[in-house]
């Protein structure tokens, strides 16, 4: 392996804040995937379900990318086609010269790293502020994500709290509430004055040509509704073709990443501010970034472009969590952009076996990160593809060096391990003779000039194979022959449907809304059952306790007859237009999902986004009629499909960018409430 991997390595082994921080990350974001996909219904069926998607749409991606660009094109939307990352970062400079830019406000995008975008925009002149905690914290420390889901995740609290005593100004402290507060305000004016919103982009939706983005913090639905211009940066890859597949890979991914149902905002973007929407982007572009990708496809590594970036292989993988993100570095000692599993796979990939192709053996191969992938990558067969050199995606670098001893030892292995009856011949033979004709020391440690020789142990050869070590504890139990096993997988039957199309006949409107109270209230919303005669004094109450006097609110056609009149009659000061000093916000709903708490809201006329985004209190109307069992019930309403913009809110907003821990009231508000009116 190259110097400067081990030398990161050692650091990382000798840091114990490190530690400390991967230690915990790993414990808690473990123990919550493994709890929300247990109380998943049929999640292995689901899971094998979203393995064949993913590969059916690789295997026609090109008929999907022409549906997709064509329906997002007649959307409004301004496509590019990006070959490198080069091309990627000019599209992005022209459109930021065109519009006489200054200041850009990015949401967490891990293709904008992977091109360079930031140093490149800062280059020319350009202003760029990360806005997500995690990478805000890093920017202003200099320094690269850590992982692809949590940047933050190799620094303590008392690390941030220096960071920003340093850079910020502020007093020292380690307390994390007052720390994202903090973030919170510095970052305020940033979003209402920047001339352009970078994100990146969860998923495309072929059929309809949204783009679908997720987060927890509020900052994405910040840069893609309050700039006038909106950038969206998206892997070729990052295609599903039907609002229906989107709504699977919807209910894996955040159990996978953070064992959250849903996250807290999932926004979907069919266009520009349209005639009469009061909020909005008036330009959205998106940057479609192969950058490698369609080599990658027709490699044997193809498999990794299923990945849908949830950092679950991170979290479970022991090598990640001794050494951290930092540690998987190229030959020239750059950080990869992509750690972990997956990463040691997707750089040498995309960016060169030569550079990248060391980091796949940083790995134990012990299987935890295939166990761990919601959409069930072969990830250590990837790996060991990885490590046997020879992949033909950069035909004119060099191939890496192997010792000549050990090209030696693998083509003797290889003569016996192709042969069922010679490897079976060796297992027999190898046992014995080692532990009669060679001392014990020899088998603990194999020498340097192998490569190996940095702290990777070589266990005795065993006396016997390890079924056969196995079986022979199990009384009652005979070994299957491996060839049934492999006609069984093979012919299985094809995955039923994902979701029941129906399911609002079994359940009555009451039923519904009871499960949505319960599982608002568990991600820290507050629900209210009310009638029509006494909603407006339960905002009143709301307010009152609030210390609030005023109201940005939709307008009053939006919402129950009456209303906005009885609220301003009480005293409130109820605006229609974009005021960030306002406290509270009123919004009605579209519908709501029982099954994870979430409520739905479309843009359009009278009805402003950033009345449900930028105060630090939210509250909805919803109609017991409106509340739906499932996410694809709401998906296939007509309002979603035909909205310039929808976002689906789960709770407050909320972060654990700072050591893992939660805390409410990022960027969006940190109060939700839902007066649910019961008809």
């Amino acid at each position: 392996m190259p110097d400067y991997f081990h030398t990161q390595i050692r650091e990382a082994l000798a840091n114990t804040g490190l530690q400390e921080a991967l230690d915990a990350n790993a414990e808690r974001r473990v123990e919550a995937r493994l709890k929300a996909n247990a109380a998943l219904p049929d999640y292995p069926a689901l899971r094998h379900r979203a393995h064949t998607l993913r590969a059916s749409t690789m295997a026609r991606l090109d008929e999907y990318l022409e549906q997709f660009i064509a329906k997002a094109q007649l959307n409004g939307i301004i496509v590019h086609r990006a070959a490198d990352a080069t091309q990627a970062t000019q599209i992005v400079m022209e459109i930021a010269r065109e519009n006489n830019a200054h200041l850009v406000a990015k949401s967490k995008s891990m293709i904008s790293e992977e091109i360079g975008l930031n140093r490149a925009l800062e280059a020319v002149g350009l202003r760029v502020v990360e806005t997500d905690l995690g990478e805000y914290i890093l920017q202003l420390r200099g320094e690269r994500p850590a992982h692809i889901l949590t940047p933050a995740v190799h620094l303590k609290r008392a690390d941030v709290g220096k960071t920003f005593h340093e850079r910020l100004g502020l007093p020292l402290s380690d307390d994390v509430s007052a720390l994202v507060a903090v973030a919170r305000q510095a970052l305020r004016m940033d979003f209402l004055e920047a001339e352009i919103g970078i994100t990146g982009v969860n998923f495309g939706v072929a059929e309809s040509g949204s783009l679908c983005l997720v987060t927890n913090e509020g900052n994405g639905r910040m840069v893609t509704t309050l700039p006038p211009v909106h950038i969206a940066l998206m892997g070729i890859e990052r295609l599903v073709p039907t609002l229906d597949d989107l709504a699977l890979l919807l209910t894996l991914l955040p159990r996978a990443a953070t064992g959250q149902k849903i996250t807290v905002y999932t926004s979907l973007i069919h266009g520009p501010r349209r005639p009469g929407d009061p909020d909005g982007p008036r330009q959205r572009h998106l940057i479609l970034v192969d950058n490698g990708r369609e080599a990658l496809r027709q490699s044997p590594l193809g498999e990794a472009l299923l990945c849908i970036r949830c950092g679950a292989c991170l979290n479970v993988c022991p090598v990640f969590r001794e050494i951290g993100g930092h540690a998987y570095v190229g030959t020239r000692g750059e950080i990869s952009t992509y750690p972990g599993p997956i990463g040691s796979i997707i750089s040498p990939g995309l960016f060169g076996q030569s550079e990248f192709g060391h980091l796949a053996r940083a790995s134990s191969l012990c299987g935890a990160c295939k166990e761990a992938c919601p959409v069930d990558i072969d990830l250590p067969k990837l790996l060991l593809r990885v490590r046997a050199g020879g992949i033909k995606i950069e035909p004119s670098r060099a191939k890496q060096k192997i010792p000549r001893l050990v090209a030696i030892g693998v083509r003797i292995y290889t003569w016996f391990s192709i042969d069922v009856r010679r490897f079976r011949l060796a297992q027999r033979l190898l046992g014995p003779l080692s532990h009669i004709f060679a001392p014990r020391s020899i088998w603990m440690h194999l020498p340097a000039f192998t490569g190996w020789g940095y702290s990777k142990d070589f266990p005795r050869p065993a006396l016997r194979p390890f079924r056969r070590r196995w079986m022979s504890r199990q009384p009652g139990i005979s070994i299957i022959s491996e060839s049934v096993v492999s006609v069984v997988r093979e012919s299985g039957d094809k995955p039923d449907q994902l979701f029941e199309t129906s399911g609002n006949e079994s359940l009555d409107s009451h039923s519904l809304a009871t499960r949505f109270a319960g599982e608002l209230v568990a991600l820290e919303g507050k629900f209210t059952f009310c009638s029509r005669s006494d909603l407006a004094q339960r905002i009143l109450q709301i307010l009152h306790n609030n210390n609030i006097g005023s109201l940005l609110s939709w307008e009053s056609d939006q919402l129950p007859t009456s209303l906005i009149e009885a609220i301003r009659a009480a005293g409130v000061q109820v605006s229609y237009d974009l005021d960030p000093s306002i406290r509270a916000g009123l919004t009605g709903t579209l519908a709501a999902v029982a099954d994870t708490g979430t409520i739905v809201l479309t843009g359009g006329p009278g009805r402003s986004l950033f009345s449900s985004l930028l105060p630090e209190v939210h509250i909805a109307i919803l109609r017991t009629s409106d509340i739906r069992e499932s996410l694809p019930q709401v998906l296939r309403l007509i309002e979603v499909q035909s909205a310039a913009c929808v976002v689906l809110i789960s709770g407050p907003s909320r972060t654990a960018d700072i050591e893992m821990t939660l805390t409410i009231g990022v960027h969006g508000p940190r109060e939700l409430y839902v007066l649910c009116l019961d008809e």
